[in-house]
């Protein structure tokens, strides 16, 4: 699935900026899907590998250097075209940020060494709503509840009715969201997954395993790094890792199914076309 925003600009120009959360990771070019020079056509691709993994591009940090390649087209003339389905990504970009202080250090590291289940019943102690929104095993959001209100005494949902540093008021957007049929979705999941790691998966996740990277950093978590680890440590067999990976990345796709069918506007147009869309739908997209 992706959601495409083009924000009007005049001109026969065009610029494509990524919006995907893995394909930000120079160390990803495969295991993310990352497009090829030749897949570029020429065509100028911006945000793509632009992060070295051992740097976390959180979303406020990818939505101020979108800001600024979207200013920049704006400025040549040109149209930008965000493609991607990181939808955290796309919500900050347009809607702007909460202003949550750093981090104390100290909290972060006692916080992030909690077993889940106790980070879960602290959270319940502490912030009890925001705790009942979140999964028990969701491991991420729990950690990040859990330090921003030791850290500032404010609970996230707090910090969160405030909002800085989006751009959807001064843009005009033409959004299309693609929603195919699920089962031929999860089929392209597979076949993809075994592309890859029949496509230089397992040397990107050697060179990146040699880099000797936190564990805890997005690009040592990205969908089938811990598969090839997994693989490459003897701990499982080929068929397995597949396995585990297709199943990571059907995973992946359905929750971000169930953010793009619920989470937009609902008047942003969504279409379960399996290939390109008709000339008319991609004309309206890029028509002044």
């Amino acid at each position: 699935m992706r959601a495409t925003l083009a924000a009007e600009a005049r001109g026969g120009k065009a610029v494509v900026i990524n919006a995907d959360s893995a394909q930000v990771y120079a160390d990803l070019a495969v295991l993310s899907a990352r497009p090829t020079e030749a897949e570029m056509q020429g065509v100028p691709h911006r945000l793509f590998g632009a992060w070295d993994g051992s740097t976390a591009c959180s979303a406020a940090d990818w939505a101020t250097a979108a800001s600024a390649e979207i200013a920049a087209a704006h400025a040549a003339g040109a149209l930008p075209i965000l493609v991607g389905g990181t939808g955290l990504y796309i919500r900050t970009l347009l809607d702007g940020i909460a202003p949550v202080p750093a981090i104390d250090p100290d909290v972060r590291a006692a916080v992030r060494a909690l077993p889940v289940a106790e980070a879960h019943a602290a959270l319940a102690q502490e912030d009890p709503a925001r705790a009942a929104a979140l999964a028990p095993n969701d491991a991420a959001r729990i950690a990040r509840a859990l330090e921003v209100i030791r850290s500032t005494g404010r609970s996230l949902a707090a910090w969160q009715v405030e909002r800085t540093g989006g751009i959807g008021h001064a843009v005009s957007l033409r959004p299309l969201i693609l929603m195919p049929e699920r089962a031929w979705l999860y089929q392209r999941c597979d076949l993809r997954f075994a592309g890859m790691w029949h496509g230089g998966a397992i040397a990107e996740v050697e060179a990146l395993l040699a880099r000797n990277l936190d564990p805890a950093l997005p690009v040592m978590r990205a969908i089938g790094v811990p598969e090839v680890t997994d693989f490459l440590a003897g701990r499982c067999s080929e068929a397995e890792a597949i396995a585990a990976g297709s199943q990571a990345t059907r995973r992946y796709a359905k929750r971000q199914y169930t953010w793009l069918r619920h989470q937009p506007p609902a008047e942003w147009p969504r279409i379960t076309l399996q290939n390109s869309p008709p000339d008319s739908l991609i004309e309206a997209l890029l028509r002044d």
